[in-house]
């Protein structure tokens, strides 16, 4: 007999209640449904926690972690605002109108249903059926699934929140990056604002703005819903200038040795097997030891401010935790640590600004002007660290954001809290997909996923519950049989069991299909495709069902359109090649050496 999740997890809170509270009485009120806490990096990357192997130093989301379990094995998307659809609504990108982004929806794909650009009306949402339900329902951070009134934050099953709208901009002020769009967009409870508090900087104000949400409403007795959609550390690097020198001179020493570095304690930790191998190199990224002093420095800086940011976040997540421990909420409460997709790795800002001449050229010119190492951080400055740290933040895996290689599409995840009965400090590697996060929390809270909203019917919610995950009854929400997809950009993958199959515009794919084994190359190295063609034809079908079941339309344009024409020809990452760079100064056998006869 098939046993419902939802029923496994009231089973375990059941036993759990008879084991240490006396029978109850009719009179006595039921136990409070518990608070939950989404808590998203933006862009951060899968090694970017200590407690996935990071030197990053972490300690709040660390202890999480110790409370909780991590998971290694979770899927978002290769972007954010498709990633944040499918958390707030459990569908598919291609259904719930984020099937491309806003910024770079094709012409192809411009007014067909599934690809509005924003959160539509044919889903409903996490927060509307908690708030049902009878949860408060609570957003600070970055939103980015539509502006109109219809589409904010508010709109969509948020009772309080303090959100900025747009995908990025900067922590200090509303500056955002186009000369047709320079002001960012903010809402407070549904209202649009023509300015920000005196003291604004993002990661502190949100936190802040949250605390006061909860407390106002805390004698109430009712559960909260707590969606933090953190800005950091999406780019540009803007943090107080205490955060930034924390790390002076630490990443000199170059990506490639970074890298090995958190390998080494990923494996230490548990958290990727002892054989694990890095992704290459980036064919078009140098050996840092080819590099000059002054050229590391720079470069590494970049770096530091990173590091700086994630420390803030932590930092600020911290006051969060213990708020909630101060006011009696913390053993009550669930917490989801996560990043929305791969760290960034592309030049936003060049995109972005284009070429001298233009509008955006000049406006990024008088905007963001602040471009000395010393100004970095400040307003007006705008710093991001690049495809090589990029490779760092997703240590051990391939590519980046924007990408469905592995370093495009799997984060870490950290749950913990009343719902999670499996050993603290435990780490599982069953395959999970941020499309699971609905039905999951839905289950925790008591409710079920309504099947018409205003009269219309809703699409089928495509993730599993982690209930049975959660309670320890099993290790993974899915079957070998069961399957995930993606596309985005015209990049395109399935995953089923350990075998993934992916399409990628060269030249970081081949412009076909690529197929791994995960299980044994979890950095994606070896194409295997023309070894198991069979395995290919099965994957592919796979994919073929998920492109119909899910209106999924290629773009006939794409942001990674010109790429390959911009980057040097791919060539392979061989160590040591070419020899001419690494040769040493030949030093001469001392009885050997004289000077010149006259």
């Amino acid at each position: 007999m098939k046993i419902s999740p939802l029923a496994i997890i009231a089973g375990v809170v059941a036993s759990l209640l008879a084991a240490t509270v006396p029978a109850q009485t009719p009179a006595q009120t039921p136990a409070k449904k518990p608070n939950i806490v989404i808590l998203l990096g933006d862009d951060l990357g899968y090694a970017d926690i200590g407690a996935f192997g990071s030197e990053i130093k972490t300690p709040n989301i660390d202890a999480l972690a110790q409370d909780g379990v991590r998971f290694t094995n979770f899927y978002t998307h290769a972007s954010c605002s498709p990633t944040r659809s499918m958390l707030l609504s459990g569908v598919d990108t291609h259904v719930n109108g984020l099937g491309n982004m806003d910024e770079w929806t094709a012409p192809n794909q411009r007014g067909v249903p599934g690809y509005e650009g924003y959160l539509n009306n044919q889903v409903t949402t996490l927060p509307q059926v908690l708030k049902d339900s009878g949860y408060h329902t609570y957003m600070v951070g970055k939103w980015h699934m539509g502006k109109a009134p219809d589409q904010i934050p508010a709109a969509r099953g948020f009772e309080r929140d303090f959100s900025l709208l747009d995908g990025a901009g900067s922590y200090w002020d509303m500056t955002n990056f186009t000369g047709a769009s320079p002001k960012s967009v903010f809402t407070e409870d549904g209202r649009y604002l023509t300015q920000l508090p005196d003291d604004y900087y993002a990661t502190k104000t949100y936190t802040d703005k949250l605390i006061n949400f909860i407390d106002a409403n805390h004698d109430d007795g009712k559960p909260f819903f707590a969606y933090v959609a953190h800005q950091a550390p999406h780019d540009p690097y803007h943090l107080p200038k205490e955060w930034r020198n924390r790390h002076v001179g630490e990443y000199d020493k170059g990506w490639d040795i970074v890298r090995k570095e958190r390998l080494k304690r990923q494996i230490e930790l548990g958290i990727m097997p002892a054989d694990t191998q890095l992704a290459e190199r980036m064919w078009f990224l140098p050996d840092p030891i080819a590099l000059a002093p002054a050229s590391r420095a720079v470069l590494g800086k970049k770096m530091e401010l990173y590091a700086g940011m994630v420390e803030n976040l932590d930092f600020h997540i911290g006051r969060l935790v213990e708020h909630l421990k101060k006011i009696g909420e913390y053993e009550n409460t669930i917490f989801m640590v996560f990043g929305d997709n791969g760290a960034e790795g592309t030049d936003l800002f060049k995109s972005i600004a284009g070429t001298p001449g233009t509008r955006d050229f000049l406006f990024a010119a008088i905007q963001w002007s602040q471009t000395h190492p010393n100004a970095w951080g400040d307003p007006g400055s705008y710093v991001a660290y690049g495809p090589m740290w990029a490779q760092v933040s997703m240590t051990p895996f391939s590519q980046y954001k924007g990408w469905v290689a592995e370093g495009g599409v799997r984060n870490a995840l950290i749950v913990s809290g009343p719902a999670v009965q499996r050993p603290k400090s435990s780490i599982n590697h069953g395959l999970m997909h941020v499309a699971d996060i609905m039905p999951t929390l839905l289950d925790v809270a008591g409710t079920n996923y309504p099947k018409q909203q205003a009269g219309r019917n809703l699409p089928e919610l495509i993730g599993k519950s982690w209930a049975p995950v959660l309670a320890g009854k099993a290790e993974s929400p899915r079957s070998e049989k069961d399957y995930l997809g993606w596309e985005i950009f015209g990049n395109r993958a399935i995953r089923q069991g350990e075998w993934k199959l992916r399409w990628q515009h060269k030249p970081l794919g081949k412009g076909g299909w690529e197929l791994f084994n995960l299980a044994s190359d979890p950095a994606e190295r070896t194409d295997l495709a023309a070894a198991e063609p069979e395995k290919v034809k099965s994957m592919v079908a796979l994919w073929d069902a998920y492109a119909r079941d899910n209106n999924v339309i290629l773009p006939n344009r794409s942001v990674f359109e010109t790429l390959e024409d911009a980057l040097p020809p791919r060539t392979p990452d061989d160590p040591g090649y070419p020899p001419l760079i690494y040769k040493r100064q030949f030093v001469p056998p001392s009885d050997m050496v004289a000077d010149p006869k006259p």
